[in-house]
């Protein structure tokens, strides 16, 4: 095979990978691009601190006059080295994708002229909304922006552990620091703005994955797995049980659906199955056929 034949196949893997994804690539490009509106609109105009290498970024930009963009894309070009042998080709992939797409909206929405606000709270809050959406739509596909997000990967896998606190400390000594650049003031300002990002961003991957965790103890299982599997389209599992009190043998139906779901199961049973023992409880995340798919993982 020729090199001519090598980089036309390649190209064509690359090409079938991304048609194949295209709902990651519509989500992840909005979602860089609400992210970059919130650096450039409502951090950097009021010199206000950002969190991760971002933050890092802006600190270079105020007092060197380097371009958030610049730095940004050559710190994660250098975690990327460091790490990305030990990621998915899919979570790499992607990452790439993301942080070449932010540096270019950064250096594209760099020359816009956005209203000026004189609540800083306000602009505190706006922009963490704004990037917390941002993030929370890349995130929700399986990938990421890169910075810290490398890090915590890589540490994962290499110790086996969850290494959230360790970017929450990091982000914080970022923030810290950053109060002998823009003031005390504003640091108080960038630690309420990545609050409001943290939160969104939860915020945003959890309201499209809104699940309810259903437990019903009947004497009637047959019936209300048939009304769930032909009136709501879900499947539910029976587990047959004993009562620790009374000693009955009973059946526990389990079954996840979406809260409206949930609410007209309730009426349902209020009405046929007054007796019935029901108990719901929120699902934090779905995995497998009819929820999310295991390839975003």
């Amino acid at each position: 095979m020729t090199r001519k034949q090598q980089i036309k196949r390649i190209k064509h893997r690359i090409e079938l990978f991304y048609l194949g994804e295209w709902s990651t690539l519509l989500i992840s490009t909005i979602g860089s691009f609400l992210y970059s509106i919130g650096v450039t609109a409502f951090t950097l105009p009021y010199h206000f601190p950002d969190s991760g290498v971002m933050g890092v970024a802006v600190i270079l930009k105020y007092t060197i006059g380097l371009a958030p963009s610049i730095v940004s894309l050559a710190a994660n070009v250098m975690l990327l080295l460091w790490g990305g042998r030990e990621l998915s080709k899919r979570f790499v992939a992607w990452t790439i994708y993301n942080v070449l797409l932010i540096s270019l909206f950064l250096q594209m929405l760099d020359g816009f002229t956005y209203p000026i606000l004189q609540d800083m709270f306000l602009v505190a809050i706006a922009g963490g909304v704004i990037k917390g959406i941002g993030c929370g739509m890349v995130f929700r596909t399986g990938a990421s922006m890169g910075g810290l997000d490398v890090v915590v990967a890589v540490l994962r896998k290499r110790l086996g552990v969850e290494v959230g606190q360790m970017s929450f400390y990091f982000n914080m000594f970022i923030l810290i620091a950053s109060a002998g650049f823009v003031g005390f003031e504003k640091m108080l300002y960038g630690f309420v703005a990545s609050y409001v990002v943290g939160q969104v961003t939860d915020s945003v991957l959890t309201s499209f994955d809104k699940r309810r965790l259903v437990f019903i103890v009947t004497q009637q299982p047959h019936e209300i797995s048939e009304y769930i599997t032909l009136y709501l389209h879900r499947g539910s599992t029976l587990l047959h049980s004993s009562g620790g009190y009374s000693g009955g043998n009973y059946t526990t139906v389990m079954c996840l659906m979406n809260p409206r779901q949930t609410m007209v199961l309730k009426r349902h049973l209020a009405q046929t199955h007054p007796r019935a023992f029901m108990v719901i409880t929120d699902a934090s995340e779905v995995l497998g056929n009819g929820f999310k798919r295991w390839k975003h993982i």
